[in-house]
């Protein structure tokens, strides 16, 4: 007997892009769209909340019908909503989270409240251009690398548990920080990403942080604090770091080395944790997500690392790595085949809610 076909429909607002998609019970990705909130606040360097929350009202009508439209269905053919109900923002959650209860509750639609880093966990398994997902295996070593998250989660039967989380700074975070140190224009880390490829780090070797207690946490800050220090010594060098007016063939030599350098040690800091869980387990498969998980560095090095130690690795999609809706509602499909749903009147969100 055949089974049913279900079309989920995708909400995202966790943080500063309105996202909606469209996605059937077998993983094809039917519609994805998502509204990108940079020119409001690149004037700020950063995200800035209350903006994004008001943006996000303005952008869900457009967006989640160029979502249907593309998709070719109308509202009331989708068998389940699925919004994000955090970590993130709690304003621009309550935009989205709010949006996904009434509808679901409206037309008596199955509602799933996703955890915006379960929606990432399982990214990796999507497929592009309207393909059907791969079946995650029922075991796998998730790590999710973004503006907001490191974390290395251990997947067992639709499980996750928590083997490693950032003690501050996340790797996407401290890209940003050091590339507005720099007088570069927000986002700044998909920059600093692009200027490292110019450099060379083979002159400066910077520290990779371990935390005393043997955890296999991770921690950037020190990165940051040492990049920040070296970035004083050219300027009291006379080298210019305000990088920001410069022209690509303008920018200083030493800078772009730094920064070659400080882009090494952000990646080796996860293949030595990574090096050190294998030494205690047997990985099979290691899935790679999240906005970090397109730099342009760690996708090569994580190839290598898992061709030399014979792991399955799976890379999300460039297209999903950011924060989109096309993985809250493959996460939706995947909860309720496994029996969950959430009752669209008492769920809530929360700014920081674990997984």
């Amino acid at each position: 007997m055949a089974t049913e076909r279900l079309l989920a429909l995708g909400i995202e607002t966790s943080c500063d892009d309105t996202a909606c998609a469209v996605v059937d019970s077998e993983g094809r990705v039917l519609s994805t769209v998502v509204s990108s909130q940079l020119a409001a606040h690149r004037p700020y360097g950063g995200v800035v909340p209350e903006i994004a929350s008001r943006e996000h009202l303005r952008n869900w009508p457009p967006v989640s019908e160029a979502a249907l439209a593309e998709a070719g269905v109308s509202v009331d053919q989708i068998d389940v909503i699925a919004a994000t109900k955090g970590p993130g923002l709690i304003g621009s959650l309550l935009v989205g989270l709010s949006i996904g209860k009434a509808i679901a509750y409206s037309l008596h639609k199955s509602f799933q409240a996703v955890h915006h880093l379960e929606g990432h966990l399982y990214s990796p398994f999507l497929g592009e251009g309207g393909a059907v997902a791969e079946t995650p295996p029922e075991e796998f070593l998730g790590l999710v690398v973004s503006g907001g998250h490191t974390s290395l989660f251990q997947v067992e039967a639709g499980k996750p548990t928590s083997l490693a989380e950032t003690r501050d700074d996340a790797m996407g975070e401290v890209f940003d920080k050091v590339g507005k140190r720099l007088g570069l224009p927000y986002p700044q880390g998909p920059r600093v990403d692009e200027l490292a490829e110019w450099g060379s780090g083979d002159n400066l070797r910077l520290a990779i942080a371990r935390c005393s207690d043997g955890s296999l946490d991770f921690s950037y800050s020190g990165l940051k604090s040492q990049t920040l220090m070296e970035i004083q010594k050219l300027e009291a060098a006379g080298v210019e770091t305000n990088l920001g007016p410069l022209a690509d063939a303008d920018m200083p030599r030493p800078v772009l080395d730094l920064l070659a350098s400080f882009r090494i040690a952000a990646v080796e800091e996860i293949v030595e944790r990574l090096e050190r869980l294998r030494a205690t387990r047997p990985i099979t498969m290691l899935a790679v997500s999240g906005g970090v998980a397109a730099n342009r560095l760690l996708r090569p090095r994580l190839q290598e690392w898992a061709e030399e130690n014979q792991i399955g690795l799976r890379l999300v999609p460039l297209v999903y790595a950011g924060d989109n809706a096309a993985m809250i509602a493959h996460a939706a499909l995947m909860r309720h085949a496994w029996g969950h749903e959430d009752d669209p009147l008492s769920v809530d969100a929360a700014s920081r809610i674990p997984l």
